[in-house]
């Protein structure tokens, strides 16, 4: 029998391949940070402070966040064409994160994006690509039984719901308790429309504001029986063009970001239309071994209670 480590190395190894054979992607390396006036750093929600230092020529370089942003410039930098993507081993830190069994300091995922036309700009082909990244799950764990582990069982098909939709389905629930009631119910669920205000005035989860679509984006969660509570495993979404950079940069009072070579990239027509997203490795590994806790499946820092409580902390 594989130890803990063998079995978290193969089962990543046998997703990702899957998902690259699923989604037509390839391997990429990845940048462990970006510059400061780039507009590459993922501001998540904005509140957020990166671990930054000075390079030689004097610029600030900031550790990422993520490579939403970044992705979309290398797929025009390295020539990929239509239906073309990248597959990059992220590695983060955020500092901000509040410790629990599902959020770390330490954030390793799978960036991937992929170039697409511009009529790929619309729910369709988001669903499309959900069912493909959730059939990668799903032969992960058929790889996971014929090994002889035990694996969750998961509904064979996604529900798609949208975040307006879910907040009047249960409209006396905040959002967190609206996505548990719903993956408890249907097991597996992308919830579309992350970003904007629903009708009772509020966002459903913070979206920064120049990447995701708001209209075109979502979370594919999971309802963990162990935990008794739904699980992000991938956050994704067709990418921003020029109308909603702008009309999101406005909503969001973010319009000070429009100079930064990023953003004038995408407003002069210079960047490809894209979809991508991030699927948590941790995350994944957690749930598909049935862990309680992030750290018993990445090394990252905890709280002694913390140790005391697991005993096979990483």
């Amino acid at each position: 029998m594989k130890n803990k480590h063998q079995l978290i190395n193969e089962l990543k190894q046998v997703f990702s391949q899957t998902l690259c054979n699923e989604l037509n992607l390839t391997r990429a390396e990845a940048p462990l940070f970006v510059l400061s006036d780039s507009g590459l750093q993922d501001e998540l929600d904005g509140r957020q402070s990166s671990i930054s230092f000075n390079v030689s020529s004097g610029k600030q370089a900031e550790i990422v966040h993520s490579l939403a942003k970044w992705k979309r410039l290398a797929l025009k930098r390295y020539g990929y064409k239509v239906y073309e993507g990248i597959l990059t081993d992220m590695k983060a830190i955020r500092t901000g994160e509040i410790l629990d069994s599902l959020h770390s300091y330490y954030v390793d995922q799978w960036d991937w994006e992929k170039v697409i036309d511009v009529e790929d700009r619309n729910i369709d082909y988001l669903k499309k690509i959900v069912n493909q990244i959730y059939q990668s799950i799903l032969e992960t764990v058929t790889w996971m039984q014929f090994q002889g582990y035990e694996a969750p069982n998961l509904p064979k098909k996604v529900l798609f719901i949208s975040s307006e939709e879910l907040l009047q389905r249960y409209p006396l629930l905040t959002s967190k308790q609206r996505e548990n009631e719903i993956c408890k119910e249907f097991g597996a669920v992308f919830i579309l429309g992350i970003g904007a205000k629903l009708s009772d005035g509020f966002i459903h989860d913070e979206r920064s504001p120049d990447y995701d679509d708001w209209s075109l984006n979502g979370d594919l969660l999971v309802y963990s029986n162990l935990l008794k509570q739904a699980v992000e495993l991938s956050s994704m979404g067709i990418r921003v063009n020029k109308h909603s950079l702008l009309q999101q940069l406005t909503t969001s009072n973010t319009l000070n970001r429009i100079d930064k070579p990023y953003h004038q990239m995408i407003l002069n027509g210079q960047l490809p239309y894209t979809i991508g997203g991030g699927i948590g490795q941790s995350r994944l590994c957690m749930f598909l071994l049935q862990q309680q806790h992030i750290g018993q499946v990445q090394c990252s820092y905890w709280e002694e209670t913390t140790y005391d409580q697991y005993e096979d902390i990483l």
